[in-house]
């Protein structure tokens, strides 16, 4: 872990960020933003996730540059690939209730427990795009790929803990925002080593984009009325501005083989190495911090190289004798724990995913255009970054999370030279929806 700190002030008591928790000084209190991200480690293209995903084995279009681009050796033509999706997440946090003790049944203190609340936003835009030109044993590959986009807002308000007569306790509220968007650019290249074997690399370039903000808040005035009422956010009740950002690039390699094993079976495998990046903190004074400590001065500022987590893929296919039907299956590993390690916060956890996908694909070989119809479902496993100490604020601010299940279907239809493909995949933290088009010439 590389750490630089630029300390501003000697104010002790601020409330700091997850990740500033490495950086900051000693005897600064922690209230730490929940942090929830989201990664599309999926292969692009309406196809791929018509097939839940379990496309490494196959990776038969112009979308095999990202997929593995060893696939793409058995492109005869040149193709281009462009596709759009639609994001609609759905990420739940925790908005309040009792972190310890039983209720005082006043306000908004009522339940024993947590209450949780989701955060609902869509996001629409270009995935993907790419140019694939063929040679004799060779193939090259250009593309641009969106690896995460995500945004979310929460607001956390009347978490309590303490005796139910007396000694209430109301932590901090707070606000959070978080708007990323990880977009990689590549050049592939594959080598058709014989008929059954070929190998693929490619060289990525990725740029990272992230802003989380921010602003906690004590309650609306400091009567026993307001400690038990819900908070109007009011700007003259701010404590701090907690501000974490990155506007980083980094290079990477990705590299993958696929091996036909008979003219029914394939398998392929994949490895993408992910970027790093430069993540920035900036704590800065509400207007409620303490006296004497001006509205907006700079308390604290640092920074951290972050990690972000390698993927491996493993599949095979089957493929009918008559092309009519194909199977497939996959295993990806996605090492989501080099986040946490990269920072070395012994007391944070994120588990690596162990991600399964299976799907399948029938052909109607006899229709005018050709028409393909696609099903498929995967195990996404809970990769929240949740606290490793049993701690009652930190427990119920980081909880773990659970594992999903997504279904797919898809859609496509083909021509000569030009095919379409719609593509639905559906889970309780994000409904996706794709479209895309691939055109040989």
């Amino acid at each position: 872990m590389t750490i630089s700190v630029d300390r501003l002030s000697g104010h002790s008591g601020v409330l700091i960020l997850l990740l500033a928790a490495s950086l900051a000084p000693a005897g600064v209190a922690a209230q730490e933003a929940v942090v929830p991200l989201q990664f599309s480690y999926s292969d692009p293209g309406a196809r791929s996730m018509g097939f839940g995903g379990a496309f490494v084995a196959l990776a038969d279009d112009a979308t095999a540059a990202f997929a593995n681009p060893a696939g793409l050796v058995q492109l005869l033509r040149p193709e281009v690939s462009v596709e759009g999706r639609s994001w609609s997440y759905s990420t739940p946090y925790t908005l309040g209730g009792r972190t310890e003790g039983l209720p005082s049944g006043i306000g908004i203190d009522t339940t024993a427990g947590l209450t949780t609340a989701t955060s609902e936003e869509d996001i629409t835009g270009l995935s993907y795009l790419s140019l694939v030109y063929p040679m004799e044993k060779w193939s090259l590959a250009v593309y641009r790929h969106d690896l995460a986009d995500f945004e979310f807002f929460s607001e956390t308000q009347g978490l309590f803990s303490g005796g139910t007569d007396c000694c209430q306790v109301r932590e901090f509220d707070q606000r959070v925002a978080i708007d990323m968007e990880i977009v990689s650019y590549g050049l592939a290249a594959a080598y058709r080593i014989n008929d059954k074997f070929s190998l693929g690399l490619g060289v990525v370039y990725y740029d990272v984009s992230f802003l989380l903000d921010t602003t906690i808040f004590r309650t609306d005035d400091d009567s026993l009325e307001s400690l038990f009422a819900p908070n109007s956010y009011l700007p003259d009740r701010s404590v701090l501005n907690e501000g974490l950002s990155v506007d980083d690039t980094d290079w990477g390699f990705t590299g993958g083989f696929l091996w036909r094993l008979s003219e029914s079976w394939s398998i392929g495998g994949v490895y993408r190495q992910a970027p790093e990046a430069d993540f920035r903190v900036e704590l800065t004074a509400g207007e409620a911090l303490a006296p004497g400590v001006p509205p907006g001065e700079l308390l604290f500022r640092g920074s951290v190289r972050l990690e972000l987590p390698d993927f491996y893929g493993l599949g095979f296919a089957y493929r009918a004798p008559d092309g009519g039907l194909t199977l497939s299956f996959q295993w990806d590993r996605v090492e989501y724990s080099s986040i946490v390690d990269s920072l070395g916060l012994a007391d944070r956890a994120i588990d690596d995913g162990d991600e399964l996908h299976l799907g399948g694909e029938y052909v109607f070989l006899g229709s005018t255009p050709i028409i393909a119809v696609r099903l498929g479902a995967w195990l996404e496993t809970d990769h929240l970054l949740r606290a490793s100490i049993d701690e009652s604020l930190d427990r119920a601010l980081l909880p773990p999370g659970d594992d999903e299940m997504h279904y797919a279907a898809g859609l496509g239809v083909a021509m000569e030279r030009f095919q379409i493909d719609l593509a639905a995949d559906f889970s309780d933290g994000v409904d996706t929806v794709s479209l895309s088009a691939i055109y040989n010439f």
